[in-house]
């Protein structure tokens, strides 16, 4: 009871008591003076707290660093790779893309990309249409389903896919992806004399017309497509 009328008691007494509290020694010298009387510190040097608040900030960084690096683990172990023979396919579809000038989806495609010949347990959460490869950003990892393999008429054809999923590699979504290979298919060699009775083709400009109606509204021009 003495205490508390005393005001040693009162919250406001502790606080001046911790403010001047010895990081070095942790000695509370019950008076305020300038430097501890036991280590000689310097009692409002903030050094220790400035220490405290980065080895909080460096382990915040570290444990989200970890917590992505094992999403990414846990994306890439719960799907089967490649065969070796799939991954042949690839290169030669690569390699086209590299040869029509295509420098900054090759070096993805070639260098960063993780693949996969079926869906990890994030995609397989996902209900979706039939389609010939699916990809997750930002992590770089490319499914390649079996009409990837089956339905293209050739290693140019399979170029066009990659091409169209090397741009959602990149951040673009399925407008940005569907426009810059349909603009961009004369470049490849991917075009409509040569292609017209692909099913890759007619799949592929029919998802390019409901993405990007505009580029279908020329009427002078021939199947009212503006970039023939």
């Amino acid at each position: 009871m003495f205490l508390v009328k005393a005001g040693i008691l009162d919250p406001p007494f502790f606080r001046v008591l911790m403010n001047n509290k010895c990081r070095k020694c942790g000695l509370v010298p019950g008076r305020r003076v300038a430097d501890c009387p036991r280590c000689g510190r310097e009692l409002g040097s903030r050094t220790g707290s400035g220490r405290t608040i980065l080895t909080r900030f460096l382990v915040c960084i570290a444990v989200c660093l970890a917590v992505i690096a094992g999403f990414y683990l846990s994306l890439i172990g719960s799907a089967r790779s490649l065969s070796y023979d799939q991954k042949q396919v690839i290169k030669a579809a690569v390699r086209i893309l590299k040869d029509k000038g295509f420098d900054n989806e090759t070096f993805l495609l070639a260098n960063l990309t993780a693949y996969r010949s079926e869906d990890n347990w994030l995609n397989a959460s996902v209900a979706k249409e039939s389609a010939y490869a699916a990809t997750n950003f930002p992590f770089e990892i490319m499914t390649l389903y079996p009409d990837f393999f089956a339905y293209p008429a050739d290693d140019i054809e399979r170029a066009a896919i990659l091409l169209h999923e090397a741009r959602h590699l990149m951040g673009e979504d399925e407008r940005e992806a569907y426009e810059y290979v349909w603009r961009n298919r004369a470049k490849l060699g991917w075009t409509r004399a040569a292609y017209a009775q692909s099913p890759v083709w007619e799949n592929v400009r029919q998802q390019t017309r409901e993405n990007v109606a505009g580029l279908f509204v020329c009427d002078r021009k021939e199947f009212g497509d503006c970039t023939e």
